[in-house]
């Protein structure tokens, strides 16, 4: 394992670049935060004469029915959200129905500000490829107006000489329907308002009244016999139904049309911790102890003050499962799952105290009470912090982790460790160098001077690593995994 310095580490920058197109719209809902401007808008819609209402509905098709997929749809979703601000006992035309819709429907360019921080796992279908090649999945993180900023997908197939060739991407994007009725655990929504510390005498009345697995529905339903017939203080139980709706919020569920491509799919922030965006996605293919796959993501839930770690759960990439990531040891940013369990848990890295590399195991998934330092900054050119760059990959050799350093000028590089594959607390070789550090093409962009990966992949006896240029676009580069590890230098 130690170092042989005379094999050069040759590092391949692929010509491919993956760039933002401000072209690719999504449709949110544009509703002001004063209810009465609500009620005033949809007043001067419905005063509008039904001639002048049709041609205006007629122009509003016109210039953007061919934008997004089904328009119609769009419009009913975003007038359902106002509904309770329609004049009781009026009944709406079609027409109008169409333009309180489009009144308070805006679009948002998801990738107009940048296209970053990419993850690459193995597509669920690998059928009908050439010998040596494989299907892919990306995710990336997509920034649009306000810094706001969510998950988006591209695809393709990596041929057995490593060169990329990608799907078309969709002209169209759209975004999900939210499951109408998603279930949750009770003891694991109990465990999680403990850890919150907002159970309460209130929060205990509720779910003693649900099943141990219990819906949305019927837990609005127990807040609302509450809310009707007080058992309790009304501040007390205003204040409990609060911390319980929030919870419940940020646990939900999200189906995409099955027969879109998966460049059209892109997960926006929808509970009120993410307000603010979703960041870095660090997705993996997970496989059970029968190695059945599922594809978990962690990522960083923020809405504006707080950040929040969250998992994301899914297992063909159209139905997707979001939880909240609970413990004392979750509470940071950069955690990356294993994918497998070692010794009978889940382990997962993280970077902890904003500059060390942590590591953690639990029985639960969703549960991470205590982690330890496995690496502190050491060389120069991470001496401000250091992090993981996705999750382990697995090779005979070790566990290899792509991590970030920071250094002087605030430059992120990217380097190389190797765990030990049963013991994956102890690092057993590192690069003392950057594998990647921003070249001159590279260094400018939103965040200057940064190259940063949220997940890599083995393919032909190559690491290929998809990595985020100055927090703008997106390249790829690759590195023969033997010369890797020959020129990582042995950690007693």
């Amino acid at each position: 394992m130690k170092a042989k310095h005379h094999v050069q580490l040759k590092v391949t920058r692929k010509p491919n670049k993956i760039t933002g197109d401000t072209s690719r719209v999504i449709t949110r809902p544009h509703i002001p935060d004063d209810p009465h401007r609500i009620s005033k808008i949809i007043g001067r819609i419905m005063a509008l004469p039904d001639a002048f209402a049709k041609d205006l509905m007629a122009k509003i098709l016109k210039n953007f029915s061919a934008r997004h997929e089904d328009i119609h749809h769009i419009f009913e979703r975003h007038l359902n959200r106002v509904k309770d601000f329609l004049p009781k006992g009026v009944l709406l035309n079609e027409v109008q129905k169409g333009l309180v819709g489009a009144y308070f429907t805006k679009e948002y360019a998801i990738e107009s500000a940048a296209l970053f921080n990419p993850s690459i796992v193995l597509h669920p279908d690998q059928s009908h490829l050439e010998k040596g090649s494989l299907r892919f999945v990306m995710s990336l993180r997509a920034t649009g107006e306000g810094h706001v900023s969510s998950i988006v997908f591209r695809s393709g197939i990596l041929n057995r000489h490593n060169t990329f060739c990608f799907d078309p991407v969709s002209e169209f994007v759209e975004t999900p329907d939210l499951k109408k009725d998603p279930v949750y655990d009770r003891s694991v929504f109990q465990r999680k308002l403990d850890e919150m510390k907002a159970n309460s005498e209130i929060s205990t009345y509720i779910l003693g009244r649900l099943p141990e697995v219990f819906t949305f529905t019927e837990l609005i339903e127990q807040i609302r016999i509450l809310n009707a017939s007080p058992q309790f203080s009304p501040a007390k139980q205003k204040t409990a139904f609060g911390f319980i709706t929030w919870l419940a919020d940020s646990n939900y569920e999200v189906d995409f049309h099955a027969d879109h491509r998966i460049s059209e799919r892109v997960i926006f922030p929808v509970s009120r911790n993410e307000s603010r965006g979703i960041e870095d996605a660090r997705f993996v293919q997970f496989f059970d102890d029968n190695q059945e796959s599922t594809y978990y993501a962690t990522y960083t839930a923020y809405n504006g003050v707080t950040i929040l770690p969250q998992l994301i759960e899914t297992k063909d990439f159209i139905h997707f499962k979001i939880r909240t990531l609970n413990g004392d040891a979750a509470q940071n940013k950069g955690m990356a799952l294993f994918p497998r369990k070692i010794k009978g848990q889940y382990a997962m890295l993280s970077r902890q105290g904003g500059e060390n590399n942590h590591i953690m195991f639990s029985d639960n998934l969703h549960f991470w009470q205590t982690s330890r330092v496995i690496q502190e900054p050491e060389q120069p050119w991470e001496f401000v912090q250091i992090g993981n760059c996705g999750s382990p990959l697995e090779t005979d050799k070790g566990w290899i982790v792509l991590t970030h350093g920071v250094g002087p000028m605030r430059q992120y590089c990217i380097g190389a460790i190797l765990l030990d594959l049963e013991n994956p607390a102890r690092i057993i070789a590192r690069l003392d160098e950057p594998l990647l550090t921003p070249n001159e093409k590279e260094r400018e962009g939103y965040v200057p001077n940064v190259v940063y990966s949220c997940g890599s992949i083995i393919h032909q006896k190559e690491l290929v690593i998809p990595y985020a240029m100055s927090d703008i676009n997106s390249g790829i580069a690759t590195v023969k995994i033997k010369k890797l590890i020959q020129c990582m230098h042995a950690v007693p």
